[in-house]
């Protein structure tokens, strides 16, 4: 029967489980895809598009249908067995405790682990309800109890560093620092496709979709190389001679659409000389300068590129102080189309969703309104992430100078492992949707089933309105707030480009199949920032990396399970010693 004497348990437990779902898009989906809009692979708008999507499909289409009724076996639910309403309450706690804290860890822009905040606040409030005793502080392995967290600070970082480092390597060396490198990239393109489809197989296979996909091993196996062959053929078929026709031949005027002509799009000939200033690629490095450059602004005097040899004239660098200036809307648009600009010097005028504040109108106008609503959604669509980035505080330092001891690579070449990491991106986040959606959701659906049915059970059924209620509020999370942790990562840490990105996500991804399959407590936020300092590091000295980020990122991973743990408990410990909970009224 419905609890109705609880019915604002139930009430405050919704409010905040949409808070800690919402903190969970504006924190950890927005900590997944600072790496794409770092290396400027998809700018802030598509990224939203990628991740509303997959974010979505992931937490309705293949979400965990069945949640722990305690995150991660951390207190015995027999204990409450007597007393259901004590774990509903507990559970309330333990969402606002993990609310509260990732509110104010997204605010101060830490990206830290959503699993390890819920986690804290259902370790306080079982301290609180049952003591210390009742809590499994060691579950005789290392994917139970409290210990799983200590080791996630360790394992996660060390192992997702060193495969984005070897991943990175291994194209440093056999692309970016040979001979005609767009070529050798043209030709590893096919490989790197087919080797990254598996891997993400695997995870969705065995992480994002375990809950939904049943298959034997052989089948698993048969699925995951067939995928890969089946997407290294298509990419032979008609992605190559695409990327022939745009980045070898420069065909200026091949659109996106070409792309499903096959070979036969090498066909085009006649290709028209483009307008003056036209580039085939964006430049992935503009608005970050190479040493020569930076000593030479410093000194005040003219510079010159010691890996191109020429001269970096004025005009040049007023150029990209105009390209960075423009929004995050303007540089989405790559100069494709054929129309030249009817003026020259005339200045395009970013697309805005919001637009300017009405005049004259007041605040519940109905025009006012709209407009309100509009900065309400739209205003973290239109941020420039990347120029935020360069803004100098206590916590970046110098970031030109660690920028600058990172090499700057051939940008067609580049502009190949964009794709690949659009595709790295697009299925982490697919993933991410299917399985940390339940941090919000999981102690939501033991709420809301003790409250509808009076009983207690180890585990609980999840329905589908509850999935779409997180993944609905992660999603709006992502869109009103996901760009503040997004400036505090990505080139805060280390420069960023397509080639490095692919391989801090793919080093990200490898890990987390890795401690799948191993049953190894890991954190997507703590694997994707262990990826970029071992990627980073690659550059050749550790000076390319900003130390004081880092040590920022790591304090507020160490401080998440207490502060949560902290909150929730002394919540409930306020709650079941107050004198009419004490009284069952």
């Amino acid at each position: 029967m419905i609890l109705h004497q609880f019915d604002y348990l139930f009430a405050i437990g919704t409010i905040f489980a949409f808070l800690d779902a919402w903190n969970i898009g504006a924190n950890d989906v927005a900590n997944s895809f600072a790496t794409s809009v770092s290396s400027r692979s998809l700018t802030l708008w598509q990224a939203m598009m990628i991740a509303t999507v997959m974010e979505f499909a992931g937490s309705v289409g293949v979400g965990a249908r069945v949640a722990d009724t305690i995150r991660t076996k951390i207190v015995d639910v027999d204990l409450f067995e007597r007393d259901p309403s004590m774990l509903m309450l507990g559970m309330v706690c333990a969402v606002i405790a993990s609310s509260i804290y990732l509110t104010i860890a997204t605010r101060l822009g830490m990206p830290v682990s959503t699993t390890h905040s819920i986690l804290g606040g259902v370790l306080g409030m079982g301290i609180a309800a049952v003591g210390s005793d009742g809590v499994k502080w060691w579950g005789g392995n290392i994917n139970s109890g409290v210990v799983q967290v200590f080791l996630a600070w360790i394992i996660a970082p060390i192992l997702s560093g060193a495969f984005g480092a070897i991943i990175f390597l291994f194209t440093k060396y056999g692309v970016m620092l040979r001979s005609s490198p767009v070529m050798k990239a043209f030709v590893s393109v096919p490989v790197y496709f087919g080797i990254t489809s598996a891997l993400l197989t695997m995870l969705i296979v065995w992480k994002g979709g375990s809950s939904r996909i049943t298959l034997n091993t052989p089948q698993t196996v048969g699925v995951i190389i067939g995928v890969g062959a089946a997407v290294a053929l298509l990419v032979c078929i008609f992605f190559l001679p695409w990327l022939y026709q745009r980045l070898i031949k420069e065909d200026w005027q091949l659109k996106w659409y070409h792309l499903f002509l096959g070979p036969l799009v090498l066909r085009r000939n006649d290709i028209p000389r483009a307008r003056e200033g036209h580039s085939i690629v964006q430049n992935y490095y503009r608005g970050h300068k190479t040493m020569d450059e930076l000593q030479a602004e410093r000194a005040g005097r003219p510079s010159s590129d010691p890996e191109q040899g020429v001269r970096t004239s004025d005009l040049a660098k007023e150029k990209e102080k105009e390209s960075h200036a423009t929004s995050t809307a303007a540089e989405k648009s790559e100069p494709s189309t054929s129309a030249p600009a009817s003026t020259v010097g005339e200045k395009e005028v970013p697309f805005s969703f919001i637009g300017p504040r009405p005049q004259d109108k007041g605040f519940f106008h109905p025009v006012m309104l709209f407009w309100q609503f509009r900065r309400f959604f739209f205003r973290g669509v239109e941020q420039d992430v990347v120029g935020l980035q360069k803004k100098r505080n206590i916590l970046t330092g110098d970031i030109e100078l660690v920028h600058a001891h990172a090499t700057h690579y051939d940008n067609k070449a580049e502009h190949m492992y964009s794709f690949l990491q659009v595709m790295t991106a697009a299925t982490s986040s697919f993933t991410h949707g299917a399985n940390d959606v339940s941090n919000a959701v999981g102690p939501y659906a033991t709420i809301y089933y003790i409250w509808s049915t009076g009983e207690l059970h180890s585990k609980s059924p999840v329905p589908y309105w509850i999935l779409v209620f997180g993944g609905a509020a992660l999603v709006i999370g992502l869109w009103t707030y996901g760009y503040n942790i997004m400036r505090n990562l990505g080139n805060r840490i280390t420069l960023h480009s397509p080639s490095r990105g692919f391989s801090m996500e793919l080093g990200s991804v490898v890990t987390i199949i890795m401690a799948t399959r191993l049953k190894l407590p890991v954190s997507t936020t703590q694997c994707i920032s262990g990826a970029t300092v071992g990627v980073g590091l690659c550059n050749g000295t550790w000076r390319t990396i900003n130390w004081r980020m880092i040590a920022w990122i790591y304090f507020g991973w160490v401080i998440t399970l207490p502060v949560a743990g902290i909150i929730s408990g002394c919540l409930m410990g306020i709650v079941i010693n107050a004198p009419r909970w004490g009284l069952g009224v």
